[in-house]
């Protein structure tokens, strides 16, 4: 089953696929493949956790979880990006349980909406890079034009 295709009047050609023989990963808030067609610029984003501006952890999952994504929705603002240009997501969880997964995707479909999700590769952690950090996801966006 093939996603439809984003495209806009600048010629930007993106299309997000859940290709026959697999499984439909769109349950799990992602797109088993993006193809993204040049021109474009790359936009990377590196890893954001679930630190708050002054720099402060919450020890919930879900507001760490929270907060990363509105760090990455900032992080694509100023790039001038949204999360529909974004073809792949990289997550890292500590301690990942279907639980934790669960918080993660009804939040990722929260702020993707109707977009088609990107590439997503989970992997689970043992720890992250600052104490009481629970959660951290990069991504990587292409605006064509």
């Amino acid at each position: 089953m093939s996603l439809p295709s984003t495209a806009a009047p600048n010629g930007r050609r993106t299309r997000f696929i859940q290709p026959q023989g697999l499984y439909d990963a769109t349950a799990n808030g992602y797109s088993h493949l993006v193809i993204a067609e040049a021109p474009a610029r790359h936009i990377y984003i590196a890893g954001q956790g679930g630190e708050n501006a002054r720099g402060e952890l919450s020890p919930d999952f879900a507001q760490q979880v929270a907060q990363a994504l509105q760090n990455l929705a900032t992080a694509l603002e100023a790039a001038q990006a949204k999360p529909s240009d974004v073809v792949k997501l990289t997550v890292l969880v500590v301690d990942h349980t279907q639980e934790r997964l669960g918080v993660f995707v009804q939040a990722l479909r929260a702020m993707w909406g109707a977009a088609p999700p990107p590439a997503c590769t989970l992997i689970p952690v043992p720890r992250l890079a600052l104490d009481g950090m629970l959660f951290e996801i990069d991504a990587t966006a292409v605006i064509h034009g």
